[in-house]
Parts: C-alpha cells; sequence; structure tokens
C-alpha cells in the first residue's frame, strides 16, 4: 500500500465524469494534490542495537530504509492518510522487522523488552482507529513488527472442520489455500484484499457476511500469542467452563497484550451456490423491522444489509430502479451461499417473509452490483480528497428498542459540527437477534485544517453514542481514535481490569503503547 492511499495503486481510481457534478455542487471541487517526496525521519536505533534483531530474523529481514518504513507509518484512517498527505512520515518506526515463526516473534519481544524498545505489529495495515502509531515517549526506538513471512496454512482438521492459520495471511491468501482443501472462512470485510488473518483476530473483525458465518472472534476455537513474560497456547476444546475464556482476553487487544502468532478457526465447505439480490423498502425504519423480524425468527440468509434513504439515493448507478430518482426508498441486499437445496429453501423462506413484511424484491442486479463493488468504496474516497471532499467513516452498535435515537442522534451530532452542507450516509451493516449495527459514513468540504475538522466530529459522535447507551466501536476495534472513550463504556472497573492484564503480560509496555488501555 501507498502510504497517501488505500489498497494496490493499479486499482486507484479517478473521480467518475458522472459523479462531478453532484460533487461539485453539494461541496465545491478543490485541488488538493498530496505532497511528494516526504521521507520519515532518521531512525535512532544505531547497528549495534539492531545487530540483535539481526541475529534473531536475520540480516535481510530487519530494514531501515526510507522506503519501507514509509510503507508501515500509520493506518488508513482518513486522518492517516491527511497526515501523509501533507508530507508528515513523523509516526514512521525506526526499523521493520520481519520474523518467520512463533519463536522468533519471541525472541523479538524479548529483546524489545532488554533495550525498552517499542513494538508496534503490522498485519495488513488497514486499521482506521490509529492503532497503528503507537506512543514512542521514554522509549529507546520504536520497530514495526510486520508478519508478512508468517503466511502459511498449518494445519487442517476435515473431520471436526477447522484450520489453523499464521497471521501474516491476506484474506485472499487464507481463502485461496482453504479452497485447495475445498473451505472457506467466509470473512469477507470491506479490507478483505489487504488485511490479514491476525488483523481479523486482534480487532475482532466483522465481515460483510457477518449473518451467515459469523464474527471472525466467534470462528476462533483456539490461538497462540508470544507476550513478553511468555506464550499463550488456548483452546483445547470446542467450548468449556475452565473459567473465563482467555480467548477472548487476546481478541481484540490490537496487539497490547501480545502478537498472535496463530489462529485456529472454525471452516466451512465452499458454497456450491451464491445468489444475491436487491429488496426496497419504503423507508429506513420498515427495513430494519423487517431484518429484526429475520433476525429474531432465525432466517438470516448469508449476507443482509440495509442502506438508508440517502445512502440509496447516492450510491445507486439507476435510482429509478427503486423507486424513481424522486423517491429512491431504502435498498436492502440479501446473499445466500451453501448447498444448492439449503439456498433454495431459505431463499423461499426469506423470500416469502419479506414480502410480507411490505418489501419490494428487485430481482438479482442490484445484489450482483453490491458484489462486484463491494471492496471499492476506500478507493473512491481518495478520489474525493484529492478534489476537496473529506470522507471518513465510523461504525456502532446498539439493541434494537434504541436503533432509532442512535441513529438520529448520531447524524444530528455530525451535522451541528460539520454544517449543513455535510452529506450523512448510513446502513445497518451486521444484525442479530437482539440488535444491529449502524455505519455511518460522512462527506463534507474539507476546511483549513480538515484533520481537526473531523476530530471535532468524530468527538461529537462518539459522545452521542456513549449517551444513547451504544458502544463505541462495532468492528473497527479501539487503536488511539476511541480510547478517550472505553473508560465511559467499559467503567472503572473494566479498565482496571485491562490494566492489570497489560502489567501482567507487558510491565514494560512495550507492546503497541498508547492503544486500546485508557
Amino acid at each position: 500500500m501507498h502510504p497517501q492511499r488505500w489498497g494496490d495503486p493499479a486499482s486507484a481510481v479517478e473521480l467518475p465524469e458522472s459523479a462531478r457534478g453532484l460533487v461539485d455542487l453539494a461541496f465545491g471541487l478543490q485541488d488538493r494534490p498530496a505532497t511528494t517526496g516526504a521521507t520519515p525521519p532518521p531512525s535512532v536505533l544505531d547497528d549495534d542495537l539492531l545487530d540483535g534483531l539481526r541475529t534473531i530474523v536475520g540480516r535481510e529481514h530487519v530494514l531501515v530504509d526510507d522506503a519501507t518504513r514509509a510503507l508501515r507509518t500509520r493506518g488508513k484512517s482518513t486522518p492517516d492518510l491527511l497526515r501523509a498527505r501533507a508530507g508528515d512520515l513523523s509516526d514512521a518506526p525506526d526499523a521493520v522487522v520481519r520474523p518467520d515463526g512463533h519463536a522468533e516473534v519471541e525472541a523479538v519481544l524479548a529483546w524489545a523488552d532488554e533495550h525498552r524498545v517499542a513494538v508496534v505489529p503490522f498485519g495488513g495495515g488497514t486499521c482506521v482507529t490509529g492503532g497503528l502509531a503507537a506512543r514512542r515517549d521514554g522509549f529507546a526506538g520504536l520497530v514495526s513488527l510486520d508478519l508478512v513471512r508468517m503466511k502459511r496454512l498449518l494445519a487442517v482438521d476435515d473431520v471436526s472442520m477447522t484450520a489453523t492459520l499464521q497471521p501474516g495471511l491476506r484474506g485472499p491468501e487464507a481463502e485461496a489455500l482453504l479452497a485447495a482443501h475445498g473451505l472457506t472462512l467466509g470473512h469477507y470485510p470491506q479490507s478483505f484484499e489487504h488485511a490479514s488473518i491476525g488483523g481479523f483476530a486482534a480487532t475482532r473483525s466483522s465481515g460483510q457476511s457477518s449473518a451467515g458465518y459469523g464474527r471472525f472472534d466467534a470462528m476462533v476455537v483456539g490461538l497462540t500469542a508470544a507476550t513478553p513474560t511468555g506464550s499463550l497456547d488456548l483452546g483445547s476444546a470446542p467450548a468449556n467452563a475452565a473459567g473465563p475464556d482467555l480467548r477472548q482476553l487476546v481478541l481484540g487487544s490490537e496487539g497490547a497484550f501480545g502478537v498472535i502468532t496463530s489462529v485456529t478457526v472454525r471452516a466451512r465447505r465452499l458454497p456450491e451456490v451464491k445468489a444475491y439480490e436487491g429488496w426496497r423498502w419504503p423507508s429506513f425504519d420498515a427495513g430494519a423491522d423487517a431484518m429484526r423480524t429475520l433476525a429474531q425468527a432465525g432466517l438470516l440468509p448469508t449476507v443482509l444489509r440495509l442502506s438508508d434513504e440517502s445512502e440509496t439515493a447516492i450510491n445507486l448507478a439507476d435510482p429509478s430502479s427503486i423507486g424513481g430518482a424522486d423517491d429512491p426508498g431504502c435498498l436492502m441486499i440479501t446473499g445466500y451461499e451453501g448447498a444448492a437445496a439449503q439456498v433454495a429453501a431459505r431463499r423461499e423462506a426469506v423470500t416469502a417473509a419479506l414480502t410480507g413484511l411490505g418489501g419490494t424484491p428487485l430481482g438479482t442486479e442490484p445484489g450482483e452490483k453490491w458484489v462486484q463493488g463491494r471492496f471499492h468504496a476506500p478507493y473512491l474516497r481518495d478520489a474525493l480528497l484529492d478534489h476537496g471532499v473529506l470522507v471518513e467513516t465510523l461504525e456502532t452498535a446498539t439493541f434494537w428498542s434504541d436503533r432509532e435515537r442512535l441513529y438520529a442522534d448520531v447524524k444530528a451530532a455530525l451535522t451541528d459540527v460539520l454544517g449543513e452542507g455535510v452529506l450523512v450516509l448510513c446502513h445497518v451493516s451486521h444484525v442479530y437477534e437482539t440488535g444491529c449495527s449502524l455505519y455511518f459514513t460522512v462527506a463534507a468540504r474539507q476546511g483549513e485544517d480538515p484533520i481537526a475538522q473531523w476530530q471535532a466530529a468524530k468527538a461529537a459522535a462518539s459522545d452521542a453514542m456513549i449517551a444513547a447507551g451504544a458502544t463505541i466501536t462495532h468492528h473497527h476495534a479501539v487503536g488511539t481514535d476511541h480510547r478517550p472513550w472505553l473508560a465511559e463504556e467499559v467503567g472503572e472497573v473494566g479498565v482496571r481490569m485491562l490494566r492489570a492484564v497489560k502489567a501482567e503480560l507487558d510491565p514494560a509496555g512495550i507492546l503497541n503503547p498508547g492503544v486500546l488501555i485508557p
């Protein structure tokens, strides 16, 4: 990935001509070209110190060149990209270290602990919550622990339907290895093409097919992790009553408690059939009520997503196909994957339920368009940033009874800070029997200081989430961006618990300092 953009540079897009007029009308087109030729500050780690790392992983796997260090600077939130576009690479690591296997990770952590060097585990670099910009104060330097060499499928259990994967595997790489055994994880977040297995686990990721396959943390049945004080090897059975589930303590810990070196995950057979389709609902409320009915009736398809009126009108190539440009309604996407007979039966049952609840079927075209474009939105964000439009996302989750209040309060908070010209879109991205996730996309004209502009909006939205009793994050983890609100979500005792675990596993505080722990 380029430090100033998302994903594969070969997949970068220009702002479509068809959208230029709309963007100009709404925000005014500006040219905000990225600064070129920026370089990271010089490394503060000298050769004598780095020789210890070279002994552990090999000289060729300890990299201090500017280009490699730049590529491991921060993640891919809009503030991260804006800082890089302005030429600010001040958070670049002093070295990029690439271990191969659990033992080498343990040895690197022991070296870092001895020399008081901060360590930031790095998978795919797709973090959007500031989780890759560790605090440097009080440390002799900072290294990026790049897990790119740890890309093996270690084991497959065809009887138990589990697979053991190393953390450096990107989503497509893991799926290709599993497909050779007739298996799949079915985990497809928007970051799928670039994010890693370790990142999925460390952030408790949730994919776009979560209605059918579940969240990633629910897939994990075992894991290994290296910490500065020893190793963890967890998951001796599919379920147990042996005290609190320590796997869940590591999942979502963002490298602050240890480095995940392998995960054993539940796998599924490759689906024989995949089918996606669209539905129209007259309002966001009506569509959300239909989703709740499906979830509570145990009738969930593999994919279930609902866009509000604004997102439906903006994102569809042909809004007239679902109700006319003046009344596009709300678009729901349903998807079905599995054995042919199972897909047919589930699709028939869901179709009958949605029709009875007032939905209008739109056929397969909207569903196929969604599948084709579901990983492309971050590339469009880059194009909009090029033209002076501030674009960012945030997400939350709540119980069904509080959904309407949360939706209204977050939209109002964003509008109050960013002004009437702001565009706030939303969709229900994940559903449960008891509640759902709301995923907001925000667009506004960039001000003189777009980073401060977004930080003010993010703070207002986060305050609104906490005030509404919702979570500060459903699937993007905590990082540094959400940390100020975590104490309000988990309470004083919860904060003390997190700090106690950190002190026990990482007493010198070298692991991703400043991330997660309030």
